[in-house]
């Protein structure tokens, strides 16, 4: 396994690399959000981060900017978190990113009762992120999501879209799994189900209420088990911590523990 931790987009991008490369990961999630991390800083700051990256020797993974509404009823917003999703992967091109995180398009306000519609406009959206992603040979990874997305939050909600889109791999992250779950079995249906599909992962602990970003083992997670359907499955990719703690030793922690996990399964 290869095991990474995210960055905070109000920190300093090429800080944030330096402190993920001093604590030993073997590459750097970076999350594609303002202020410091939007595509417009990162363009300007490519030939630094680069160096920062060569520098920390970690390759570098990128999380898509989270805080967009590509299903949004209003055209406007509509086409502006597009454009966001677009211009992003070539940000993220530009510094050498071969794998890229995408949320599926959070729906808001009247969208809840016009689902049909906001859906339909969701995959307008993700047709052309597709296809902009594969054009830059980046490897797209949909990660699934909780009840309050409204979409992709079960297992069987993945199916067609799989199906569509021959390239798209996933992200598979426990927290998200584990929200509005308390039998905690959607996490290895994911596996099971979609082991081929699986490129990144996504790991912190919570107790199925909320996405608190716990370390791992805080929460109510059952991660022996899910490392031991994962390995089962042969997996053995990228996995991020996003664990979001202001203690460092929780992040090196979870590392450990997954590690032996892993290796005791």
């Amino acid at each position: 396994m290869k095991y990474g931790a995210a960055s905070f987009p109000i920190k300093p991008v090429c800080d944030e690399i330096k402190k993920v490369g001093d604590l030993g990961f073997d590459f750097f999630e970076l999350s594609m959000d303002p202020p410091e991390a939007h595509w417009r800083k990162i363009r300007d700051m490519e030939t630094r981060i680069i160096a920062a990256l060569e520098t920390a020797g970690l390759p570098v993974v990128c999380h898509l900017p989270s805080f967009v509404y590509t299903p949004d009823l209003s055209p406007v917003i509509r086409r502006a978190s597009l454009d966001e999703m677009l211009h992003s992967l070539d940000a993220a091109a530009g510094i050498g990113a071969k794998k890229a995180v995408l949320h599926p398009g959070y729906i808001t306000g009247m969208g809840v009762f016009v689902m049909e519609t906001a859906t339909a406009y969701a995959h307008e959206s993700l047709v052309t992120i597709v296809e902009k992603a594969d054009s830059l040979n980046i490897t797209l990874c949909f990660e699934n999501m909780f009840p309050g997305y409204h979409v992709f939050y079960e297992p069987d909600q993945f199916d067609a879209l799989f199906q569509e889109f021959s390239h798209l791999k996933m992200t598979l992250d426990t927290g998200h799994a584990n929200i509005g779950d308390p039998d905690q079995t959607k996490l290895s249906a994911f596996v099971h189900r979609f082991a081929h599909r699986i490129s990144h992962v996504h790991v912190s602990d919570n107790f199925g209420k909320a996405d608190e970003h716990l370390a791992v083992g805080k929460g109510n997670i059952d991660f022996k088990t899910f490392a031991a359907t994962l390995k089962q499955a042969g997996y053995d990719g990228t996995i991020t911590l996003e664990v979001f703690s202001p203690d460092t030793d929780d992040l090196l922690q979870s590392r450990e523990k997954m590690a032996f996990y892993f290796s005791d399964a």
